[in-house]
């Protein structure tokens, strides 16, 4: 598999990751073989170092460095929150026009032994503003309604928790569809069903930062694989809206 390079120079390597593939390895995913990280690594003939994440269903811009000086910056810039982030998600019913949710979160943790470490970890700081950018009503019973209706909105953390949107949009109840881990079954089955979608709807779009080393400013956006392209094109929405 070679993976879509959006962006390289002498410093950093920038991808489009597709949903199901993991960035590195992880005790999340055990049985796992095939991983970002190594895939980019064989495919430019170089070592590569992971400075950040997407979960494994999230597909989108992936920040790699390819020396360790550059990846502690960046992995610095992503802490202090110098690196802006934006996503696409399609989730259940109509958000509000926009909005900031401000709830703290938990630490999520991965194995026993982290959880034995770390189950009295209070909750930290969690910010996510987002904006509407579409609805469709579809004509499709869904529980006790008649009908279903979902909105495309653009996602911005302030913060980055693990599994920080999806949890978040579970808690203002407007779940990301395909979310098999916060997200509401019936919704998923219908998309499933009606739309041949087995993946989860979360893009990160956009990535924005000033380059470590050479100080320019970079904006770098990755575009929707074709299930969500044409989910997007089939409720009548376009990227461009945003």
């Amino acid at each position: 598999m070679d993976l879509e390079i959006l962006y390289q120079d002498t410093s950093i390597v920038i991808i489009n990751k597709p949903s199901g593939l993991l960035v590195h390895k992880s005790l999340i995913d055990k049985h796992e073989t095939v991983f970002a990280l190594q895939l980019l690594r064989d495919q430019i003939g170089s070592h590569v170092h992971a400075v950040h994440r997407l979960d494994k269903p999230t597909s989108g811009v992936l920040v790699f460095a390819l020396n360790s000086v550059v990846a502690s910056q960046l992995s610095a810039m992503f802490r202090e929150g110098e690196i802006s982030k934006q996503y696409l998600a399609i989730v259940r019913g109509y958000t509000e026009p926009e909005g900031l949710i401000n709830h703290p979160l938990k630490q999520m943790l991965d194995t026993k032994a982290q959880k034995r470490r770390g189950i009295t970890q209070e909750p930290k700081e969690a910010q996510t503003a987002y904006r509407r950018l579409g609805t469709i009503e579809l004509p499709y019973p869904v529980s006790r309604y008649p009908v279903a209706r979902y909105s495309l909105v653009q996602l911005m953390p302030k913060t980055g928790r693990k599994h920080q949107l999806r949890r978040h949009m579970k808690h203002i109840h407007h779940h990301i569809i395909g979310d098999t881990k916060h997200g509401r079954g019936e919704h998923n089955i219908l998309f499933r069903e009606k739309f041949d979608c087995h993946r989860l709807l979360l893009h990160a779009e956009k990535i924005a930062f000033t380059h470590p080393v050479t100080h320019e400013v970079l904006e770098i956006e990755a575009p929707l694989d074709k299930v969500f392209a044409e989910l997007m094109q089939r409720f009548g929405w376009n990227t461009s809206l945003a």
